[in-house]
């Protein structure tokens, strides 16, 4: 039975909705047909435009009983993306706009997934991109596709972004919230770190959005052939991670994925780490989990 917007009104996470609107639609295809699902849902147009001020946006009532998505014309892949985003915005009632019956919302509000206590503003552009992640990507379904590629490695994600028909930094998100290994993947342009997703038990990252990528990584080795995952290659744990005085290192290895414009994504794989995260990113990373519990890991 579709889903609708009566079964959604007590929907109160992201987690919960795209839970709710996924067992509504157990046969929705692949990659997620989001504008259909967006016309079920009460969002009457997407309108594409050519503008710089905004990456996507809502206009709706008060009552929210339709609405219209305004995208910024692009690559289909960031497209979809904002288009779950703002539809997110639409169906959790509790997403109330700066400005009445309209969201703007800019491309570091795409990219933001936590937000600074109190903010509510951040709060709701966090929660619309979790809830795009995973009603583009469904847990289920992207850890059925992900059973057979075993190890991680960088080369799984081009072909899954295809698969999905979303960007690969997304893809390499989601990727690592439903690996069984402990990993890290690591968005970096021109020898500087932009971004970083781990996985729960991944150690502490001595690199911060913003500084160099450490001078003893993998990535300044190259070259390294574009779109092509380089050869998986040991590193010295401290490269990466904070290794304590008299503490057991973890065994870290390297892979590299060169891209166009300077941009280059990252893979550290970590094995027998007994280091927990940090409480803050824990609690985010299991809210996207709500409702789509993983399986144990491997022994």
């Amino acid at each position: 039975m579709p889903a609708s917007r009566m079964d959604l009104a007590d929907a109160g996470s992201p987690e919960l909705l795209a839970k709710l609107i996924l067992e509504a639609e157990p046969d929705l295809p692949i990659p997620v047909p989001i504008e259909e699902l967006c016309q079920r849902l009460d969002i009457m147009a997407i309108q594409d435009l050519d503008t710089d001020g905004f990456e996507g946006g809502l206009i709706t009532d008060t009552d929210r009983s339709e609405g219209i998505i305004l995208v910024k014309k692009g690559r289909e892949e960031r497209r979809r993306f904002t288009i779950g985003h703002e539809l997110g915005h639409f169906l959790m009632p509790l997403h109330v706009p700066d400005q009445t019956g309209r969201f703007l919302c800019s491309r570091a509000d795409m990219l933001r997934l936590k937000s600074k206590e109190g903010d509510r503003r951040q709060r709701m552009e966090a929660e619309a991109n979790r809830f795009s992640s995973l009603i583009l990507m469904p847990p289920t379904r992207l850890r059925q596709s992900m059973r057979s590629l075993r190890e991680p490695n960088l080369q799984h994600i081009p072909a899954l972004a295809r698969d999905y028909r979303v960007s690969k930094e997304a893809m390499a998100r989601a990727y690592v919230q439903q690996h069984e290994e402990i990993i890290a993947i690591l968005v970096t342009k021109g020898g500087r770190l932009l971004r970083s997703y781990k996985s729960i038990k991944f150690p502490y990252l001595v690199c911060s959005p913003g500084q160099a990528v450490p001078a003893r990584s993998l990535l300044h080795r190259g070259p390294h052939n574009l779109g092509i995952a380089s050869c998986f290659a040991e590193c010295v744990a401290d490269v990466w991670t904070d290794v304590k005085w008299g503490e057991r290192a973890p065994t870290i290895h390297e892979q590299v994925y060169a891209q166009r414009d300077g941009f280059a994504l990252v893979l550290l794989h970590v094995d027998g780490v007994d280091e927990e995260e940090e409480d803050e990113d824990r609690q985010i990373e299991e809210s996207w989990r709500v409702g789509f519990p993983m399986r144990s890991r491997r022994r």
